[in-house]
């Protein structure tokens, strides 16, 4: 047996590799680049088509959507007419109407109408980008004015010039009220000076006499609903009038039919017998008035409101009418001859009731606007506004 060779000394034998070192973490995925924009006119790929998700919008969602905007429009140029500053002298209005280029009077057109019609065509050249028209012609008024003034110093009245029948009616309204309200001022005076007199008695007794009210009949008027009724100066009669139209005047207390009037085209909206005689007249959403006989013939027809009327009220004397109407004016008409007598503005929204003082001095008016309005008959002026109500006074 062979005995092995002895290493050979300083030779070191080699050693075994070491095994490499276990990854602790898995190695991580590349970020993808972000996609990059194609050029403009280049096509897309089918990468792209497939990325993309395309949504098809109905045709009843478009024409919605046109709907909502086109309403949105016209809300936003109503916002603006109103906020518009409009002249109110009715030769202003013309003026600015011929620098405009436009007609300064159309056929059977009045002043309020005239008036809003300057409104709207001054709206649409606002939203049409037409601002620099609008003010070359306010410069052209200016300048107008300035060599008016230069020329001559005019004042022009902030009130609108009535008629001599309105001059007239004035005169007769201010002799009719003037002994009524000295009498009561004078039974006014009596009454605070008399010791015996005692007001909280007084309205006991009147609440008293009022929880004795009982029910002494009860008659289906019409088909439709009921809108007013009215009882004559001698409570002989009563008078219905209703959406349908139709005016029913009733005996009292029998309750018996006497006539129907038939004359509107459109559902009555009030109905008032005169405080002198056995007349009465009616309004209705026709833009008319009418005055009866109580055997239902037709006397008179007061035109001349532009939309729809609500209430309307007797004068004391029987002499006049006052008409409201939703185109923002209440209006006085003669019921001899049948003409206006009296447009009264004021009120920003419609004109729902009018109603007249008792000795005939005043005459007050309420309306959409939430504001109620005191008007002296015998100067014309406003003699107060009634502020407090947040929703419209009926």
């Amino acid at each position: 047996m062979e005995n092995p060779r002895p290493p050979a000394p300083g030779f070191t034998p080699p050693m075994a590799p070491l095994p490499l070192p276990l990854p602790l973490h898995p190695p991580i995925a590349p970020i993808p680049a972000p996609p990059r924009a194609p050029a403009p006119g280049a096509a897309s790929t089918e990468s792209d088509d497939d990325d993309e998700v395309e949504y098809e919008v109905s045709d009843d969602h478009r024409a919605a959507r046109e709907r909502h905007e086109r309403a949105v429009q016209e809300l936003l140029q109503r916002r603006r007419a109103y906020a518009m500053a409009v002249p109110t002298n009715d030769s202003a209005v013309r003026a600015r109407l011929r620098r405009l280029g436009e007609p300064i009077t159309l056929f059977g057109e009045r002043e309020m109408e005239r008036r809003d019609r300057l409104r709207g065509l001054m709206v649409r050249l606002e939203a049409d980008g037409q601002v620099d028209r609008l003010l070359r012609a306010q410069e052209d008024e200016q300048g107008g004015a300035a060599d008016e003034e230069d020329a001559e110093q005019i004042q022009y009245p902030f009130f609108t010039e009535g008629t001599k029948a309105l001059l007239q009616a004035r005169v007769d309204i201010a002799q009719y009220s003037l002994p009524r309200a000295k009498a009561r001022v004078e039974r006014a005076k009596r009454r605070l000076a008399d010791p015996d007199e005692d007001p909280e008695a007084e309205a006991d007794l009147v609440v008293k006499q009022a929880g004795e009210f009982v029910l002494e009949c009860s008659e289906i008027g019409d088909d439709r609903p009921l809108t007013g009724c009215s009882f004559s100066r001698d409570a002989s009669m009563l008078a219905t009038s209703s959406w349908s139209g139709i005016i029913k005047v009733w005996s009292m207390p029998q309750i018996t039919k006497i006539a129907t009037l038939k004359g509107h085209t459109e559902r009555a909206t009030d109905v008032a017998f005169s405080p002198v005689d056995n007349v009465l007249a009616t309004a209705s959403a026709d833009k008319t008035a009418k005055l009866w006989n109580s055997d239902g013939s037709l006397l008179m027809s007061f035109d001349g409101h532009l939309d729809r009327l609500a209430r309307l009220a007797f004068h004391p004397s029987g002499k006049y009418l006052g008409t409201a109407s939703f185109d923002k004016t209440w209006r006085l008409w003669d019921i001899n001859t049948g003409t206006e007598l009296l447009l009264q503005e004021g009120h920003s929204r419609s004109v729902y009731g009018v109603s007249f003082h008792p000795d005939g001095s005043l005459a007050a008016s309420c309306g959409l606007d939430a504001h109620a309005r005191v008007w002296d008959l015998r100067s014309g002026r406003l003699y107060c506004t009634l502020i407090g109500h947040v929703k419209p006074v009926s």
